[in-house]
């Protein structure tokens, strides 16, 4: 499967009608010139120099609604996107077609600290096999997503607390050189963020916050359906806010920030002191077993009926609930996105953090705000992730109207 790698949208109009085409699937001629306000053939010459750039083709009559049928347009069938979500402690890569559709992905461990070489080897490694096992040679972009600051415009990582070795390294440069392809690069929670908005809890929401509770705490902050970044780039870094005057070192330096109690490290290192303290026989049970504990493990204690770690999810939960509370008021978000690996801790950390939210934010901001848990999972950063690409690619290639 090929492409020409000069495919782009080249007007603001081609770039709208790709993302109709994109968010809303097959659509007719007429459909498209009713939704972009513009003549049928403005639309016809914009659709024929789209099928030339192979990023559009026409796909048969459209249903009948009196008179001449109208032609039905989509996208190309084979527009592929690469989608590299990279976490702490795990990733996860995919393929999508042209729609965001998920064709593939892969999941599997990885330790951002060993550096972005490494790291991202085995990220391109991965998403080689996927391209052999299913056909395709040239990707028409590249989405990557990684825990920590970004520069979006330059592509690089800026002093990422969990992140050594990544400092201004350009993660968007090697992997477009690897995969000869646009990349862009971005920090894991916006396009986890960017996933749940194109297709999870988040689809008809214009202004919402999703937080993601992982090894470390962030948000993505959408503003009238626009992701919001920030002026360098770091908007959202909730992590480090703080919640308490002292308390343990955060991965920053400082001490007292929420990641430092809340974190999947934080939840980790609380269980190992409750097992070790014989507060939690279920925890010490799982820790002679293993040898180590994780903030999964808290789930599992709490499944047994442990107290202690019932109370670890309360805890982490009531700190989370705290930093949402004042978001909320200062935001007023239409709904609170909860994901990440944490966040699989349940109902019982879900509860607490809404209850803490709705109590300490003023009824108002609350009345109508929902706060779910993700449902997308490991494909959610993948389609996040192919979702900027789309974007970028989609997009005018020039300043043209």
């Amino acid at each position: 499967m090929r492409h020409s790698l000069a495919g782009r949208a080249e007007t603001s109009m081609q770039a709208r009608l790709l993302a109709q085409l994109r968010d809303e699937g097959p659509l007719s001629r007429v459909q498209l010139a009713d939704r972009l306000n513009v003549s049928r053939t403005t639309i016809a010459a914009e659709v024929g120099r789209l099928t030339e750039l192979g990023m559009a083709h026409e796909v048969g009559p459209a249903a009948s609604r009196g008179g001449r049928r109208s032609t039905l347009v989509d996208l190309a069938p084979d527009i592929r996107f690469v989608g590299i979500s990279i976490g702490a402690t795990s990733m996860s890569v995919g393929l999508t077609d042209g729609r965001l559709s998920v064709i593939a992905t892969r999941t599997r461990p990885c330790d951002i600290r060993s550096g972005p070489e490494k790291v991202l080897a085995t990220a391109l490694d991965e998403v080689r096999s996927l391209l052999d096992e299913h056909g395709v040679t040239d990707p028409m972009g590249a989405g990557v997503g990684v825990p920590g600051p970004v520069d979006f415009h330059r592509g690089v990582s800026v002093s990422p607390p969990i992140m050594p070795g990544w400092d201004g390294y350009p993660v968007r440069d090697a992997v477009a050189r690897e995969l000869g392809c646009p990349v862009v690069l971005d920090n894991d929670v916006n396009v986890l963020a960017a996933g749940e908005q194109h297709a999870g809890v988040a689809r008809t929401a214009r202004d919402f916050l999703y937080v993601k509770i992982g090894t470390g705490i962030g948000c993505g902050i959408v503003v009238d359906g626009e992701l919001y970044r920030g002026v360098d780039g770091c908007a959202g870094d909730i992590g480090h806010i703080r919640v308490e005057d002292f308390g343990p070192t955060c991965a920053c330096g400082n001490t007292g920030c929420l990641e430092a109690f809340s974190g999947g490290a934080a939840l980790a290192r609380e269980a190992l002191a409750a097992a070790r303290s014989g507060r939690s026989p279920v925890l010490a049970e799982l820790l002679s077993e293993k040898g180590d504990l994780s903030a999964e493990d808290v789930a599992v204690a709490v499944a047994r009926g442990d107290a202690q770690a019932v109370q670890l999810i309360r805890d982490s939960g009531h700190r989370i609930g705290q930093v949402l509370a004042s978001l909320v008021s200062f935001f007023n978000p239409g709904l609170i996105v909860i994901g990440g690996r944490v966040s699989k801790l349940g109902h019982g950390l879900l509860a607490e953090i809404r209850s803490v939210t709705y109590r300490r934010s003023l009824p108002l901001a609350t009345g109508n705000l929902p706060i779910v848990l993700s449902e997308l999972g490991d494909e959610g950063g993948v389609i996040g992730a192919a979702h900027l690409i789309s974007a970028s690619v989609y997009a005018p290639s020039s300043d043209e109207a």
